[in-house]
């Protein structure tokens, strides 16, 4: 199992090349398996094949919604069921954290919520018997899922999150990523707001990949106990090889997503792509610039 401080990465031609190494596989959605809008026809064709060898494929996203809802969007894309076996995602951490309130953290929490987000991730409140508020001054604390418009900067929440730090809201963030494409156009998430919000000097608890909570959740879910016989993936590198690193799991680096830009015409670069990762305190184990088989 390659640790975190470990040696530069091994550049890959594709899955097929270490998928003998693993019994499970941690799958990010968004820039691996899909952009947004439609999935990647080589990623889906690579999960189907290790599927089919007998790999357990767990999604393991930072998307704000319920598993069950990304499961319902993954119908409507096309991502056969058969490509993968388990969800777990952000969202899905943050609704069972406010619905069984074990922590210190959840526990002080009330239960009116205001939303800092669309619509569509309203499953991330319901049914945990919290109540939604339509104005920050009713609230108990924040729930953050992310931007209205896709268009929308950090800027454009700054005044909302000066107001909740008046009232001292506490704020639950269900999706740690920063930025993530939809499509071709770069758009801020969740994680962006929550990071202004600390730096405004608000208290915040996050839900999804780097943190912990996720990745147990992950090895419940496909009873894979030896984390040296997991594989973790995704275009992520605060998120999906940091998290990969710090549960002492393998990592694969997708570098044609989030960090394109990042890195730049080097991709083939083991020791060009470890300079950007190292920059970010991640150090993935293999390289690939799109998920295939």
């Amino acid at each position: 199992m390659t640790e975190p401080s470990a040696a530069i990465p091994q550049i890959l031609s594709g899955l097929a090349e270490v998928i003998d190494a693993y019994d499970g596989l941690l799958v990010d959605l968004w820039g691996c398996v899909h952009n947004g809008i439609a999935p990647f026809p080589a990623a889906v064709d690579a999960l189907l094949r290790a599927a089919e060898r007998g790999k357990q494929v767990c999604l393991l996203s930072n998307g704000p919604r319920r598993g069950s809802v990304l499961v319902r969007r993954l119908d409507e894309m096309g991502v056969p069921r058969a490509a993968y076996h388990h969800v777990m995602s952000s969202g899905e951490a943050a609704w069972m954290a406010l619905a069984e309130r074990a922590d210190p953290f959840h526990a002080a929490l009330g239960a009116r919520c205001y939303r800092m987000g669309p619509e569509r991730d309203a499953s991330v409140h319901t049914d945990n018997g919290l109540t939604l508020v339509e104005s920050l001054a009713e609230a108990d604390f924040v729930l953050c899922t992310g931007i209205i418009d896709n268009d929308e900067t950090v800027e454009d929440y700054t005044p909302a999150l000066r107001q909740a730090l008046a009232h001292n809201l506490p704020m639950v963030c269900a999706n740690p990523d920063l930025v993530v494409h939809i499509g071709d156009q770069l758009t801020i998430c969740a994680g962006a707001l929550a990071q202004r919000y600390q730096e405004l000097g608000g208290a915040v608890s996050y839900h999804g990949k780097p943190y912990p909570s996720v990745y147990h959740q992950c090895f419940r879910l496909t009873g894979i106990a030896d984390r040296r016989r997991l594989l973790a993936m995704g275009d992520g590198l605060r998120t999906d090889i940091k998290g990969a690193n710090l549960m002492g799991i393998d990592s694969l680096f997708l570098t044609a997503g989030i960090h394109i830009d990042d890195i730049g015409p080097s991709q083939n670069d083991p020791h060009a792509v470890q300079a950007v990762a190292r920059q970010i305190g991640a150090n993935p184990t293999y390289v690939l610039s799109q998920l295939r088989w």
